[in-house]
């Protein structure tokens, strides 16, 4: 039977009701940033979560990483069009 997905709005010939389950490795921690919690799995969808990470204490600070990342990402002038100071080198 084909049904509409409710979140694209598209046919699919997945029956109505059905979704796919995320799939992960057992031991794979990730952070949902749409519940803010630390999940074993994963439970939420791909959108929703930062991970995998090895163990549940680095998967409830999925955020303060992402940040520091982020922060190192835009000082690098590898990754920005600013060119690189002399002093750097």
């Amino acid at each position: 039977m084909i049904g509409t997905d409710p979140n694209s709005g598209l046919e699919s010939a997945m029956p109505l009701g059905f979704h796919r389950k995320p799939t992960g490795r057992p031991g794979e921690w990730f952070y949902c940033i749409k519940h803010g919690k630390v999940e074993e799995g994963p439970e939420c969808p791909a959108k929703d979560r930062l991970g995998p990470y090895a163990t549940p204490d680095e998967a409830a600070h999925a955020l303060e990483t992402a940040d520091e990342r982020n922060r190192e990402w835009q000082n690098d002038p590898r990754w920005t069009d600013q060119p690189k100071d002399e002093g750097d080198e």
